[in-house]
């Protein structure tokens, strides 16, 4: 994921932040608690294409 477009992206529920998981090629909304897919180094901003964070992936972040 290229840094500078990380940069620029936001979540499109919240406008906030995303932090990009390498491992599981998403981006993750901490305040939406969703992660959007990236599929083929596109990243898929679309609510309905997000899946939702479980609780314990939620706890996770806030470590």
């Amino acid at each position: 994921m290229d840094k500078k477009l990380l940069e620029i992206l936001a979540c499109p529920v919240t406008k906030g932040p995303l932090i990009y998981d390498k491992a599981k090629q998403e981006l993750i909304s901490k305040s939406a608690r969703l992660a959007y897919p990236i599929r083929d180094n596109i990243p898929v901003m679309l609510e309905e294409e997000a899946r939702p964070l479980t609780q314990e992936e939620v706890e996770q972040l806030a470590e």
